[in-house]
């Protein structure tokens, strides 16, 4: 038994009490959201109408998960912190460092020997703090969670931006940055911002080749990459209890690539059935006990329109098949109409190769149904010619896989197994090609698409869609291809269609496993330091931050203008990088490569005001740091969207970069800066993004007056004598304002 029924007993025995007194406060019938907020208050007599988008607001999550990549940094972090053990049950999740090359056993134990220093140090650590750890290949971190630690009605974090996850089985689980994980496991209140709410009602039942994941699809392109910042997506609706727990925490994991805050799901009977077929029965009784309490109230499913801030409707009967793409995972176009823009925006019609799996698309649901395919593929004697990765969720969905034939039904059709782990999704893919800056097409059934992400050539261009998609379009070879409307072509020269796709939500005889690949943490805890060699090109401790004064807001150089969509993938680069995530000045060393200079058009490519040549983003940052001149960086909307890394905060932090100033933040990056001392601002008049010139340099004046709410005034100063000013904006509370003056969160919690 993984899960902890003690915790969830805990949770449990004053759920409905403290429902029942937030609902007399506020005086209205609650969401489901404000239901699992309110349960979760840090401090029970702070209960009052928060007011949505606006009022910062104290809470307790119940448990926190951290994937092995950015695990390193929370517990550099959190050993800082003088505590002995975790004050919450908390989990280290060893998924993102393997590289999907070979296959399965090769690439694992390529893994273990070239991480050896990491893992050694993350099983240490929890070992210590009382943490438990899943080896590597036990599987990636979301579906694990939702396999044994989720539950309907309890709050979360994890160190991914892609914890929503959970929110299939009904839990509101949020990503969030190292520090606000450290926050949680130090018992300090966890402060967010009161979501605005997005309802999403779902009516009818999906049908034929659609998925659950065409319905995100088709709500990312309603909403775009940030049209649910700071908002939760709570949906509702006889359609969404006809989805099964795995499709609910499909949608609910896409939820980041439109900027929301979470997803979540109500309770119901398939959630039931799932806690009970993973072995936790105990939980869904409890819940079913507690049903009311972990749906809406029925006043707001009557009017919607009265209790959520935004309204959208789906009909599941009539939902078409997505294909989204490329280059941002908003892009979203019916199958029915993808060919028409495949052909009028000239994209590569070949498919090269399809891949399938990731913490999106990874379960016993998605591979039945993504293998009953595959399986069509040799009944119909249809000659697949492209390549096929699959990545399984977790050991639990792999092995019951292989028991059921659905991993041989891959492999039928030349499909290469690799481990349990994230690898071509996030960018840990060593790919095999002629040439790495082809133009070529892949399809995937992953959560994002950026340029670059997959297999670092800014030419591939990755279209996302289900899982049961991309394997017909990689047995046809073609981008085109319409499985509900098309035919192929047998090798005996016979036209066949692909029937609808089959698959069970749970596997008939159960799931089985050996070995799920979980250490449990010592019984006692024991204070004191973990061994880092000071040597090491792969972990370093963390030294404090300065503290922030106003004079160093003057006179600061711009590092970087940046041009167009500036992601966590531009700003702190996955892949290679990704062996540095310990080691905040070696990975320093990737700052903005991948964002592009608006005064040059090009990467990585700036000029160092104080040679007057050109270099890259971070040697110039360090050039300045070295001399004592404090920098800026300018971008546009949306900046820090995508993956939760804290390292695309920490990283400019660390190279004296004081000021980020944008026309709009991601709302996990914006957190993760305002976290690690940095000053986060939005221009008030975004054209005076145009105003700044490669050579200012730039004066924030009025930090000595920091208070929430109050605007700051940006002095320009031009190489030609001219000056300019302008006023920006910020978000800062008090108590971030606080944060900010001590040097960062952790130094004021620390007292430093």
């Amino acid at each position: 038994m993984l899960f902890d029924p003690q915790l969830t007993e805990k949770v449990y025995s004053v759920y409905r009490e403290k429902i029942k007194r937030a609902g007399e406060v506020i005086g209205r019938p609650m969401t489901l959201t404000e239901k699992i907020l309110y349960a979760h208050l840090y401090d029970d007599s702070e209960i009052a109408d928060y007011r949505r988008g606006e009022d910062y607001v104290n809470f307790a999550p119940d448990r926190v998960a951290m994937q092995d990549a950015t695990a390193q940094m929370a517990l550099l972090q959190f050993m800082t912190a003088g505590k002995d053990k975790t004050s919450v049950p908390s989990t280290v999740h060893c998924d993102h460092l393997i590289v999907a090359e070979k296959n399965a056993e090769t690439d694992l134990e390529n893994a273990l020997n070239y991480n050896s220093e990491v893992y050694d140090f993350l099983r240490s650590v929890s070992d210590k703090y009382g943490i438990g750890f899943w080896k590597p290949g036990a599987g990636i971190i979301h579906q694990v969670v939702l396999e044994n630690y989720a539950f309907p009605g309890g709050m979360m974090v994890g160190t991914d931006s892609h914890t929503p996850n959970a929110g299939g089985l009904g839990m509101l689980a949020v990503g969030v940055g190292g520090a606000d994980a450290v926050d949680v496991m130090t018992e300090i209140p966890w402060e967010l911002k009161m979501p605005k709410i997005i309802g999403v009602k779902l009516t009818g039942k999906l049908n034929g080749w659609t998925s659950p994941k065409d319905v995100i699809l088709k709500i990312a392109g309603i909403l775009t990459v940030k049209g649910a910042t700071n908002a939760v997506m709570e949906y509702f609706g006889e359609g969404a209890d006809t989805l099964s727990a795995t499709g609910k925490a499909t949608i609910c994991n896409m939820g980041a690539e439109i900027g929301a805050t979470t997803s979540v799901f109500p309770f119901d009977s398939n959630m039931s059935a799932y806690l009970t077929a993973t072995g936790r029965k105990i939980i869904a009784d409890k819940a079913e006990e507690l049903a009311e309490c972990l749906r809406a109230d029925k006043e707001v499913y009557e009017s919607p329109e009265k209790y959520y801030d935004k309204m959208i409707e789906i009909n599941l009967s009539t939902l078409e098949p997505y294909i989204n793409g490329p280059f941002t995972p908003d892009a979203a176009h019916p199958i029915s109409e993808f060919k028409k823009i495949v052909e009028k925006e000239g994209y590569p019609r070949k498919v090269e190769v399809g891949l399938i799996g990731s913490c999106t698309n990874s379960s016993y649901y998605d591979m039945s149904r993504a293998a009953s395919v595959a399986r069509q593929a040799i009944e119909k004697n249809v000659d697949v010619k492209v390549d096929f990765i699959v990545n399984p969720g977790s050991e639990l969905i792999r092995y019951t896989s292989e028991r059921d034939g659905i991993i041989q039904d891959f492999k039928n059709i030349g499909g290469v197994i690799m481990t349990n782990a994230c690898g071509p999704c996030i960018g840990q893919w060593k790919r095999k090609t002629d040439d790495p800056e082809r133009r070529n097409s892949i399809v995937t059934s992953f959560n994002r698409n950026f340029a670059k992400r997959a297999d670092g050539n800014p030419n591939t261009f990755a279209f996302v869609a289900s899982s049961e998609i991309v394997t017909a379009l990689t047995v046809a070879g073609d981008l085109c291809f319409n499985p509900l409307t098309d035919t192929l072509t047998s090798l005996d020269g016979d036209d066949v269609k692909l029937s609808e796709p089959q698959g069970s939500d749970l596997p008939v005889n159960g799931f089985s496993v050996e070995d799920q690949g979980y250490v449990a943490p010592s019984v006692k805890c024991t204070a004191g330091e973990v061994e880092i060699s000071p040597d090491s090109e792969r972990i370093q401790k963390l030294e404090p931050f300065a503290p922030n004064n106003p004079e160093d807001y003057h006179n600061m150089a711009v590092l970087l203008k940046v041009e167009g969509k500036c992601t966590t993938d531009h700003i702190s680069m996955a892949g290679i990088w990704l062996r540095y995530r310990g080691h905040l000045e070696n990975i320093s060393g990737n700052l903005l490569m991948g964002a592009v200079n608006k005064f040059n058009g090009q990467t990585n490519c700036v000029l160092d005001q104080i040679t007057g040549k050109y270099g890259k983003v971070s040697d110039v940052a360090k050039n300045y740091k070295a001399n004592g001149l404090y920098s800026i960086i300018i971008a546009e909307e949306n900046y820090g969207e995508g993956s939760s890394r804290e390292h695309a905060a920490l990283e400019p932090r660390f190279l004296d970069v004081k000021v980020i100033l944008t026309k709009s933040f991601a709302r996990i990056h914006e957190t993760n800066l305002k976290k690690q001392g940095m000053l986060a601002l939005t221009f008030a008049d975004k054209n005076d993004y145009d105003k700044i010139r490669e050579d200012d340099k730039i004066s924030i004046r009025g930090i000595e007056s920091f208070s929430p709410g109050k605007a700051f005034t940006v002095m320009l100063s031009h190489s030609d004598g001219t000056m300019e000013t302008f006023n920006v904006e910020h978000t800062y509370n008090e108590q971030q304002i606080k944060w900010f003056f001590a040097g960062s969160a952790l130094n004021y919690l620390s007292g430093r």
